[in-house]
């Protein structure tokens, strides 16, 4: 009996965890979509390589889907069979709430394992291909899309502008302007013609242009004097058929997914993070030995040259003329001393700006490799949250339990990137970061679940009213009042 029980509530919790999970997961995509949108515009990429780089990026977005998928199905679980009367009937029969939620809670901790297995050994391979490739793509220049009218520079070393496009592939040019972009040592060299044409080239690597009608423009003067240069014109040849080859290779052989950058924390597993966590950690300690250094030396050479005026000190004679020379000496040490002071403190915020970057690269590093961890608990917490708002609630669906899990999931995230900022600015210990949104909710989720063991009326209006009765009667008793006056 309890085998069929068991059975029907795993049944009953998979059929919303699956269709949200669906849900968040395409709303985490479109978001990376908008962000990155920008680096997909005019550069030639096929819908293959767009869908393997959003998959790629999707797949890290996992971890934090699967926490709020786990809260959000268990309360309109919960919530439904609530609704349904199920759970009432269920203790009726003797079966506690406590018995009810154990399936779902083993359910929940096998998810919660193969999240943190999936955030330790695949996650990290996904976000190497991803940030390689989005590398490549933001290195890359924009595919041949020639705009009538404007200047383009996407044929490597060459500004280009035709009037008119014209053909079926756009073949056909007219009003053409090509300049080459020279060094100081090469010759400049500009060309303008009535029309021209593309050609398929015999090599892929090259662009074929024909060109009719026009002029090259070009000096033969690069590397020499202004003066030998104003003393004859530019170079004009005119020809009536022009033969050019541009060279795009580096637009056509462009290796979207070539590796370049392997030495990224997020592309590490849990243990591998722990030797870069030391080997950071070693190289801050020398980076603050070598500051201290530095701050000691300058303090000591401000001490040592007040010590040495002071001592420097002659007994002063009762002489008008020189009790003068002794204050504006006194004067002079007292300046150059506050003067030595204020470089010493401007040089202490230098270093500590120097040491800021260094403490939030440590943070992130740690904060990183500690919630490949923490989001397993965290999906442990949100169940049992999820699950006792559903019992008291009583309320399936897509309404209220959307908002309850909407609040709850935000004011997580808000825990998460505050404390993420604190340990990014050095004024908390990234590891306690890591765990406080855990820590904080925890306790939340224990209360929910004694007030869904209790049957805790929380979410009854009339408790309410009720409890707030004395304050009202008493407000309406001065209206009633006032009626018969």
């Amino acid at each position: 009996m309890l085998k069929i029980l068991d059975r029907y509530i795993i049944k009953t919790f998979f059929g919303p965890f699956f269709f949200i999970f669906s849900v968040l997961f395409f709303i985490f995509i479109v978001n990376i979509i908008w962000v990155q949108l920008g680096q997909f515009m005019g550069k030639g990429l096929s819908y293959w390589q767009i869908l393997k780089l959003l998959f790629y990026l999707g797949v890290s977005v996992i971890s934090m889907v699967l926490p709020l998928t786990i809260l959000l199905a268990s309360i309109m679980s919960f919530g439904e069979f609530g609704e349904r009367y199920e759970l009432a009937a269920m203790k009726a029969a003797g079966i506690s709430l406590t018995r009810v939620m154990v399936p779902l809670l083993g359910v929940t901790a096998l998810l919660s394992i193969m999240l943190f297995f999936f955030s330790n050994n695949i996650i990290p391979d996904f976000q190497r291909k991803a940030k390689n490739m989005l590398f490549n793509i933001a290195q890359t220049k924009p595919a041949l899309n020639f705009t009538p009218g404007q200047f383009i520079d996407q044929i490597p070393g060459y500004m280009v502008k035709f009037d008119k496009i014209q053909g079926e592939n756009g073949e056909n040019i007219e009003g053409v302007f090509i300049h080459r972009k020279a060094s100081t040592f090469e010759n400049q060299q500009s060309i303008v013609a009535e029309k021209g044409k593309f050609i398929p080239a015999a090599n892929k690597n090259y662009l074929k242009l024909v060109l009719y009608n026009g002029y090259v423009f070009e000096d033969n003067f690069a590397g020499k004097g202004e003066a030998v240069r104003l003393k004859q014109p530019d170079q004009a040849i005119k020809f009536d058929t022009l033969v050019s080859h541009f060279d795009i290779s580096e637009i056509i052989n462009k290796a979207i997914e070539e590796e370049q950058i392997t030495d990224d924390y997020r592309f590490q597993t849990f243990n591998q993070l722990n030797k870069t966590i030391d080997l950071n950690k070693k190289d801050n300690d020398k980076f603050f030995t070598t500051i201290t250094g530095d701050v000691l030396n300058q303090t000591n050479s401000v001490v040592t040259y007040m010590d040495k005026n002071n001592k420097s000190k002659a007994p002063v004679k009762q002489q008008l003329k020189l009790d003068t020379v002794k204050v504006n000496k006194r004067m002079e040490i007292i300046y150059n001393a506050y003067n030595r002071l204020e470089n010493l403190k401007s040089t202490l915020d230098g270093k500590t700006n120097d040491f800021k970057p260094n403490v939030k690269y440590f943070s992130k590093i740690v904060i990183y490799q500690q919630r490949i961890l923490s989001y397993s608990f965290t999906c442990i917490i949100f169940f049992l949250i999820g699950a006792s708002l559903g019992s008291i609630i009583r309320k399936g669906g897509m309404g209220l339990p959307v908002i309850i899990a909407i609040v709850i999931f935000i004011i997580f995230y808000v825990i998460n990137v505050g404390m993420e900022n604190l340990a990014w600015a050095g004024t908390l210990n990234p590891y306690l970061a890591a765990w406080l949104p855990n820590i904080i909710l925890f306790p939340f989720g224990v209360i929910m679940t004694y007030k869904a063991l209790t049957d805790s009326q929380l979410f009854d209006a009339e408790k309410y009213k009720a409890l707030l009765k004395p304050i009202t009667k008493r407000f309406s008793k001065n209206k009633e009042h006032k009626r018969y006056q």
